[in-house]
Parts: structure tokens; C-alpha cells; sequence
């Protein structure tokens, strides 16, 4: 031994003899059943790194299944994701279509409840751009008859007049135009005044003077004196009154959905067509009310 000092050496040398006599009887001694010592001293020294490997390796195997397993549910939870998103499509494609259909319906039955009426219906295939100009352009020209100034509606109410005509398509000004309008009177009390666009989704009804009487509710129907319009076909009704001088001033909610507009019925002639609505019974009841007294009255003028 190079460099070791000599009582080192000696001490060295007796303790590597002493460790060849014990691993001498280490491999001559049996422990009971479970082998010799050297067995024994082996198995308990390699047993924690054994240990140690065996929670190593199957930590690493966790995570890595784990891994693969988190890898799988990403791609099961995209394919979901895709097949969700191609039911909500395709639930808003039947949704739309069953809109269309009940329509459509409403469509057919105003025609068919209207027979001697002469109408066209038409599918609005495109609108201004603008916020200026509140017009639309239908799929029915003058092939179908459709000429100027005929009067635009839908199974709601008024909606414009026909401005322009071609072939095969034709140009609505709406009622909410600011040069749009019609005709107009109030079904309670039968004044007579036009209702004209304001560029907005509402109407104003102008020139009723300060002194009538006008509530917000009440329902508007056109005149037909407009020569476009034929008479008692709804417009609107009366959302808010301010008063003013010398006429007042009169906020009009459209009957039809003029910013929805998806079909419409162009009439072709001013011949009356009959809407079921609440105007009706509005208008019967002044008329009971003046009914009454003169009823009342007439036994009374008979008396001598």
C-alpha cells in the first residue's frame, strides 16, 4: 500500500482478515429457513433500493398512462365539442325553418281567407343598406302585376307602398321612411289624420288638433284616402301623447314588424281586405255607447 503509513497498513490488513472471516461464516451459517447470512445480509441491504425502484418505476408508469389517458379525454372532449356545436347548428336550422313554416301558414291562410281579394305574396330578398332609407326589395316584379304605388302588407298590418317595379323584382318604401306614410284615423273616434315616417322604428301621426282627445293604446287604421291603401287595414297603435300647439304630437307603434321583414302581400287593387283584430271591437263600442240614448230617447219624444 503506496503512501499509507506503516501502523496503518497493519491496522488495514487485520481489518480486511476480520471481514473475510465474517463473510467466511456468513456463507457457512444458516439463518432457520431463510438461508445462509450472507443471504440474509444481502436480501435486507438491497431490499429498500428494490423498494425504492419498484415506487419510482410505478410512479413513472402512472404519470405516463395518466399522460396517454389525458391525451385520449382532450380529443374525446374535442369530438364533443365539435358534435355540440353541430346540434346547436343544426337545432337553429330547424328552429328558422319552423319560424318559416308557421309563416308561411300565416301567409296561406290570409290568402285563403282573403280568395276574392286580388294579392300576390312575396319574399323579401334585400334591404337598404342605409339608416337614411328604410326600404326593401321583393321577389315579385311586373310579371305578377305589380306596379307603383301599390299598397304593401302583411297579415300584422300595413307595411309600404310599392315604389319602384321591374321584371322580376320591385322596391318597398316602408312606413317608418321618413317620406313614407299613409293615410291614417283613429279607430275610437274616427279622426282623420296621416301617419308618416320618422327615419326610426316608430311613427308620428300628425295634424290632430290639441283639443281631441287621443289616449295611448288606442288602435290606428288606414282611411284609404290616400288612393293606396284600402280602408281599415291596421297601422299602428297610439304609444305615447304629448301635448302641443296647434296639433298634437303622436308616437305611433307599427302594427307589422317592419324591421323583421322576411314576406309580405302586395295588394293589386283597393279593394277592402278584412283584418281580425281588436280595431273592430274598439270601434263598436263608441258606437253602442251612441246607440244607447238614442234608444233611450225615443219612446220619451213619442209621448204626447
Amino acid at each position: 500500500m503506496v503512501g499509507m503509513p506503516p501502523r496503518h497498513r497493519s491496522l488495514a490488513l487485520l481489518a480486511g482478515v476480520l471481514l473475510a472471516q465474517v463473510l467466511m461464516l456468513a456463507l457457512q451459517v444458516k439463518r432457520d429457513s431463510r438461508g445462509r447470512l450472507i443471504r440474509v445480509w444481502s436480501m435486507t441491504a438491497v431490499s429498500p433500493f428494490e423498494k425504492g425502484g419498484a415506487w419510482g418505476f410505478g410512479k413513472v408508469r402512472g404519470v405516463w398512462d395518466h399522460y396517454f389517458a389525458l391525451q385520449g379525454a382532450t380529443r374525446q372532449n374535442e369530438e364533443l365539442r365539435n358534435e355540440n356545436d353541430q346540434l346547436k347548428l343544426t337545432i337553429s336550422q330547424l328552429q328558422s325553418k319552423a319560424a318559416e313554416a308557421d309563416r308561411l301558414a300565416g301567409l296561406l291562410n290570409f290568402r285563403q281567407s282573403h280568395g276574392k281579394a286580388p294579392m300576390v305574396m312575396a319574399r323579401v330578398i334585400g334591404a337598404s343598406a342605409g339608416t337614411a332609407s328604410h326600404t326593401v326589395e321583393i321577389d315579385r316584379g311586373e310579371r305578377d302585376g305589380i306596379r307603383r304605388n301599390m299598397a304593401v302588407i302583411t297579415p300584422d298590418g300595413a307595411v309600404g307602398k310599392i315604389i319602384e317595379s321591374y321584371r322580376d323584382t320591385a322596391q318597398v318604401l316602408l312606413l317608418s321612411d321618413k317620406e313614407g306614410g299613409a293615410g291614417a284615423m283613429l279607430v275610437g273616434s274616427r279622426i282623420q289624420s296621416p301617419v308618416k315616417g320618422t327615419g326610426e322604428p316608430m311613427l308620428s301621426m300628425s295634424y290632430v288638433a290639441a283639443e281631441d282627445s287621443v289616449n295611448a293604446g288606442e288602435k290606428i287604421v288606414t282611411s284609404g284616402m290616400d288612393k293606396i291603401f284600402p280602408r281599415d287595414v291596421p297601422i299602428g297603435t297610439v304609444l305615447d301623447v304629448k301635448q302641443g300647439n296647434p296639433f298634437k304630437q303622436i308616437r305611433v307603434k307599427p302594427a307589422a314588424r317592419l324591421d323583421r321583414l322576411e314576406e309580405v302581400i302586395v295588394l293589386l287593387t283597393q279593394q277592402a281586405v278584412n283584418f281580425n283584430n281588436d280595431a273592430e271591437a274598439q270601434s263598436a263600442q263608441p258606437a253602442a255607447g251612441n246607440s244607447a240614448p238614442a234608444t233611450a230617447g225615443k219612446p220619451a219624444a213619442e209621448k204626447p
